[in-house]
């Protein structure tokens, strides 16, 4: 086993919490630690988010392949707002790149658009902005983020949820983009780029299905932070993993790498990307809308009446974060 290494979860939620407490002072009807900004617009309820590719995007030029980082950048976002029920409408992108690279340019709004497509959004403005002062380092420097706008249809939030209540687990595709700093450090990108490489999946379509064919009480993007993303929906129930989904090759990789089976799950997703907590009697609808969009899915767990995130009897330790 080589060096080992742990993400400081606890620390980063601190910083997140210093910025929500500035942004929100004083505004009661805030959606605040949830997937997304709800605001209120002509009778009618928008959710709004953004967020980047992270590291991910030194991964790309590592192999000098761009053309998929634009599905990630559109996945973070689309999979993040249907988290409170809204369906995705539309986005700008923001690309920042050292040189006019007509070609990384070119390659990347590749990705962009197949995100678009999948998640059946519009792709209605943006910003290309040439900063070689600011983005440096390697042949082809670039960062990436995309914005997105969306209408809520079943306002999910997750209050619903209660004891009993199942989790059900959709597969990711790989590590999605999280976990990447650790990922460049640990693992030889010439053997896995190809794999750190896949594009997050996109979840518009089953899940937008199941909010409209079935009574679902929360759902929990399983990215940064991995399952203490669970803690977002209610911190008065628990949520107990007790048979979670296989792990893809990657993971094994990395296990090798981190501390224990515990920090693993504090830190990555290990092969679920989307958490659907609905009743019980709902199990089955749920698994039959996934398997009708092809997304290999199972129940992973319950909720209990314990508050916290835990890995069968052992608690992952998410004090003060979600």
């Amino acid at each position: 086993m080589g060096a080992t290494y742990s993400v400081d979860i606890k620390k980063v939620r601190g910083i997140q919490a210093a910025i929500n407490s500035a942004i929100f002072a004083g505004d009661k009807n805030a959606l605040v630690g949830h997937y997304a900004g709800i605001i209120d617009f002509g009778g009618e309820k928008l959710a709004m988010h953004t967020d980047g590719v992270g590291t991910k995007v030194l991964v790309a030029q590592d192999l000098g392949k761009y053309d998929t980082v634009g599905i990630d950048a559109i996945a973070m976002n689309v999979n993040d707002i249907i988290c409170v029920g809204a369906r995705p409408l539309a986005g700008v992108d923001y690309l920042a790149v050292a040189e006019e690279d007509e070609y990384l340019i070119t390659e990347v709004m590749k990705g962009l658009v197949a995100g678009a497509k999948e998640s059946g959004i519009k792709i209605v403005g943006g910003e290309t902005a040439i900063m070689k002062d600011v983005i440096k380092g390697g042949e082809r420097p670039f960062d990436l983020a995309f914005t997105v706008v969306g209408k809520v249809e079943k306002y999910t939030t997750g209050e619903a949820i209660r004891k009993g209540d199942v989790l059900i687990g959709l597969e990711s595709s790989g590590l999605h983009s999280n976990g990447y700093t650790l990922a460049r450090k640990v693992l030889d990108v010439g053997k896995w780029g190809k794999e750190m490489l896949t594009p997050t999946r996109i979840y518009v379509k089953p899940v937008m299905e199941m909010l409209h064919g079935c009574e679902v009480h929360g759902l929990a993007h399983i990215t940064g932070g991995a399952f203490s993303k669970l803690m977002r929906l209610n911190r008065k129930c628990g949520f107990l993993i007790d048979a979670p989904m296989k792990p893809g090759r990657i993971f094994t990789g990395l296990w090798k790498h981190v501390e224990s089976e515990v920090e693993m799950y504090r830190t990555f997703n290990m092969g679920t990307g989307m958490v659907v907590v609905a009743p019980e009697k709902e199990e089955g609808k749920v698994l039959g809308i996934a398997k009708k969009h092809g997304v290999k899915a199972q129940a992973i767990g319950r909720v209990t009446d314990t508050p916290g995130v835990y890995l069968g009897k052992v608690r992952l330790d998410y004090s003060g974060v979600g």
